[in-house]
């Protein structure tokens, strides 16, 4: 007995909690600590542990108040939200008593180490880099199985399991995607994600204030970040508030029935977010899409309970604070409660006005999209307050656009041409994230021939890169990395030559890349270093023309600086009349930036077969 004791009482020390021979247990404390100063003084603190509801809670902090104590229908699960109004950096304890039964609970009010609106978020100014972990690079292979998690082995020839990636291996490459001219990095979800399988992805959380372990640490994570800012490059973080993993303890051992939407029972989710805004849609409809599961194994948090909602809300702000980061990509956006995330947004532009996020608007036209951006006339009287949605749309027109022939009414690139005349809809076009292809859809190289078709890849990196929005690039489409979704979300998230020890190539560098790729490379590079501080890409305004022989022609400008693009979209050999375009070609004569030739602008102006043009005034 003595000895079981003296285990227990060891145990609780590593946590941090000061024991006594009539300890009451606490599992988990959430978040872990704070800070004083913040906007808005409300915390809420979750503790988890064996029947700890009914403990009488007191506080040693200076200045610190218990606004309410809330214990759910769990007697496992108190939670305290404290008033720190007045609160200024300390530590302090928690004390929890039930009779002979005590524990102490230390907690610390950090002090803050820089303003909010020091932040800076990701703008049009801006290009992600997004990144698989687990597929980019294994940089500590001591990390790869982790004992006493669920999914413990890693196997590279399986496309649906780990492969070792982790957080040093996105750190090691710093320079790699730096010297691309990516200026921000987008990672897939690196919170734990401690389920029996799939945890690679990271879309199932079990944790939301710990990195996962396979990744590494917390502190790594911070790390990470540090660096990241030290070569200019801003850092944006996969958060999930829609559903979490089924190993998520606030799951397995539900505060209340209603933490989850239909009483914690699964519903199947239609998928169907387009409900959400329908006009018509039923009831049923708009209910069965936003309060339906994901999937069986990630049950749906009912954000209309405040509890919850606090909970969720808090964790994006502590690791704000906690890294630095400069933008949030939350997943699925229009499966949760609109309210609910409308608020979010908002607190967190609040307390950092510098700060971006991105919501996940996977919809299949401008219109559904749109009405989910900050400030849309759609939405109104309703604003989700959300700055930045996904252009879906424009990535399902690209995947089309340079495959087919234009004409002056229909394919190829005027499929661009029209989309763009519908941009009114969105309360800012500049704060649309452009993609070709991400984790979640085909390659722009779906095949192994339409990825090694040099033409077609730069014709749409320049129009990625070129047009309005921020544009984002997938690991490993500067390498021509091909993958169908039709093969399954694994062909999508192939890992990237040479992240490994002992792999046989190593696209990292030159010498390892095939002719091919490094043309690709190099091109984009090429591209990527001038769009850095290129004001009138970043910043400017687009005018555009209709397609006139096959022929996309349009401009960015900003402060009397300009860039004309001219692109020809067919298989023939085109002759320009320059005079409709006048407007936009001050001189006679410019240096094309892609080839370095200088073309004359005079009146007439001869274009190769799918050639692209870049001109910079």
């Amino acid at each position: 007995m003595k000895q079981t004791l003296a285990i227990i009482m060891t145990l609780f020390g590593l946590l941090g909690f000061k024991a006594t021979a009539h300890a009451l247990t606490v599992k988990q404390v959430a978040p872990q600590f704070w800070w004083a100063g913040m906007k808005n003084p409300e915390l809420q603190i979750l503790l988890y542990g064996n029947g700890i509801a009914s403990s009488d809670v007191t506080l040693s902090g200076k200045d610190i108040s218990i606004k309410e104590i809330v214990r759910q229908d769990n007697p496992n699960y108190l939670l305290l939200y404290l008033d720190l109004s007045e609160a200024g950096p300390q530590h302090f304890d928690i004390t929890l008593r039930q009779g002979k039964k005590s524990t102490v609970i230390p907690y610390e009010l950090k002090e803050r180490t820089r303003k909010g609106s020091d932040i800076q978020g990701f703008t049009s100014s801006d290009v992600l880099y997004l990144i698989m972990p687990d597929r980019f690079a294994n940089g500590n292979p001591e990390n790869d199985v982790v004992e006493g998690m669920q999914e413990n082995k890693i196997n590279r020839e399986d496309l649906f399991a780990r492969h070792g990636g982790d957080l040093k291996g996105v750190e090691d490459h710093l320079d790699y995607i730096s010297n691309l001219g990516a200026t921000a990095i987008w990672l897939n979800p690196i919170q734990e994600n401690d389920m029996e399988s799939g945890s690679y992805h990271g879309y199932a959380i079990t944790d939301y204030y710990q990195i996962d372990r396979r990744f590494g640490t917390n502190a790594d994570f911070k790390q990470l970040v540090d660096k990241a800012h030290q070569k200019d490059l801003k850092v944006v973080m996969d958060m999930i508030f829609n559903h979490c993993g089924s190993e998520n303890y606030l799951f397995k051992d539900k505060p209340s029935k209603d933490w989850f939407n239909f009483k914690s029972e699964y519903v199947q989710t239609s998928f169907k977010t387009a409900s959400v805004m329908d006009i018509h849609a039923s009831s049923y409809e708009k209910k069965i899409a936003t309060d339906g599961w994901f999937t069986q194994v990630m049950p749906d948090f009912n954000q209309r309970n405040r509890h919850v909602a606090r909970y969720l809300i808090q964790s994006s702000i502590w690791w704000i604070e906690y890294a630095g980061i400069n933008g949030i990509r939350q997943d699925t956006h229009p499966y949760a409660d609109y309210d609910f995330m409308s608020e979010w947004c908002k607190e967190v532009l609040e307390e950092y006005p510098n700060f971006n996020i991105v919501g996940e608007t996977w919809l299949n036209s401008n219109v559904l999209v749109s009405y989910w951006q900050k400030d849309s006339r759609l939405a109104a009287p309703k604003n989700s307050n959300l700055p930045t949605v996904m252009d879906f749309p424009l990535t399902d027109l690209m995947a089309k656009a340079f495959d087919e022939e234009t004409t002056d009414w229909a394919n190829g690139l005027y499929r661009l041409y029209d989309y763009h005349t519908q941009d009114l809809v969105y309360a800012n076009p500049m704060n649309l994230l452009i993609f070709l292809d991400n984790h979640d859809t085909s390659r722009f190289g779906r095949t192994e021939e339409l990825a090694q078709n040099l033409t077609r890849y730069k014709q749409a990196m320049t129009f990625l890169l070129t047009t309005r929005g921020i544009p984002q690039i997938y690991y490993g489409t500067e390498i021509l990395m091909d993958g169908d979704k039709a093969n399954g979300d694994g062909c999508l998230r192939k890992d990237f030559p040479g992240g490994w020890q002992g792999d046989k190539t190593d696209c990292f560098k030159a010498e390892g890349r095939t002719a091919l790729q490094n043309e690709a490379y190099d091109f984009t590079r090429k591209l990527l270093q001038w769009r850095k501080n290129n004001e009138a890409i970043g910043k400017g305004s687009m005018k555009h023309f209709s397609i006139a022989h096959g022929t996309y022609v349009y401009q960015r400008e900003y402060k009397g600086k300009s860039v004309v693009v001219i692109m020809n979209g067919t298989d023939e050999r085109q002759v320009l009349d320059l005079t409709p375009y006048k407007e936009i070609l001050p001189q006679t004569s410019a240096t094309d930036f892609l080839s370095g030739q200088t073309i004359k602008l005079e009146e007439k102006l001869e274009l190769d077969k799918r050639t692209t043009l870049l001109l910079c005034f």
